[in-house]
């Protein structure tokens, strides 16, 4: 089956001097889209509200540094780079610019109305553009967010290097399990995400501490 609406999460924003930059991991993740659309370019040209979302704001940025100027956040930077390339000939390209999390990049991809009106089926699915590490801990939060789950989800994987530790993101998604379990709205995951943080600063102060 083919996606003809994809969800596009970045992978940072590096200031310098020169401004704001995409990450080369943002790139990759951007560039896998323009050639999926590419590859199926036919499909997204007769399909009804075909459209690629890039989400994400300011995920990199230090502790209390103030956000990027409006048009240097991810998620507009990675839409910039795909308007480049062409890709606004086959489908819309949004941007969701608030975010600095992946659940927050699919909870508030959904309080934008970015993905209003679509319906997806595994007939229809939404594809989702990242690093294989990646993907598992989205599709668990999509599951949570979007209520989507198995074929209604396709994978777009990138290729490239992004070296995580395996250790590090299986607990994140046993986290994720955990931590939202029960929940099924925007509201009620982002809400249990700032408890969640607001903790873990607590604890990380405590053992400073020590």
């Amino acid at each position: 089956m083919i996606a003809t609406v994809l969800l596009v999460f970045g992978r940072g924003v590096v200031a310098g001097d020169g401004g704001y930059r995409l990450t080369a991991e943002s790139v990759a993740r951007t560039r896998a889209a323009v050639a999926y659309v590419h590859a199926h370019s036919a499909d997204f040209r007769a399909a009804t509200g075909a459209r690629v979302v890039f989400t994400g704001g300011w995920p990199h940025g230090p502790a209390g540094a103030p956000d990027p100027p409006a048009d240097h956040r991810e998620g507009e930077l990675m839409r910039a780079l795909a308007r480049d390339a062409g890709l606004d000939a086959y489908a819309r390209l949004d941007a969701e610019t608030r975010s600095r999390t992946t659940l927050q990049n699919l909870a508030l991809t959904v309080q934008d109305g970015l993905l209003d009106a679509a319906r997806f089926t595994p007939e229809h699915p939404l594809g989702l553009v990242s690093h294989p590490w990646h993907l598992p801990r989205i599709r668990l939060l999509a599951g949570r967010v979007l209520g989507l789950r198995g074929p209604e989800l396709l994978d777009v994987p990138v290729t490239g290097p992004d070296p995580v530790p395996a250790r590090r993101e299986r607990a994140a998604r046993v986290a994720c399990r955990i931590g939202y379990l029960g929940l099924r709205t925007p509201e009620a995951l982002l809400r249990r995400e700032r408890g969640l943080t607001r903790a873990a600063h607590r604890v990380e102060r405590l053992l400073g501490g020590r």
